[in-house]
């Protein structure tokens, strides 16, 4: 459920390739995703770089195309206006 609001809202689902790296992040950290939308259509890892620290983390988030499509609209919300069009 926890994952499917997070699509829901737009948000990416990521989940860390080595649990270990949680300890990378901390809160008030910048983040950034480079090639984000490109790599999840394509259904590849993503590379988060934490631009606080310099540390790099790789995530792991599959998606069904209508996931992909959801988030690419927004969220549900927006994928939803946009297709009854």
């Amino acid at each position: 459920i926890h994952r499917s609001n997070l699509i829901n809202a737009g948000i990416l689902p990521l989940e860390f390739a080595d649990p270990a790296d949680y300890d990378k992040i901390s809160m008030g950290d910048a983040l950034t995703i480079p090639d984000a939308a490109k790599r999840i259509m394509e259904g590849a890892d993503l590379l988060v770089r934490n631009e606080t620290t310099g540390a790099e983390i790789m995530c792991k988030c599959a998606l069904s195309e209508r996931q992909k499509a959801i988030l690419k609209a927004g969220g549900l919300l927006s994928f939803t206006r946009d297709n009854l069009k």
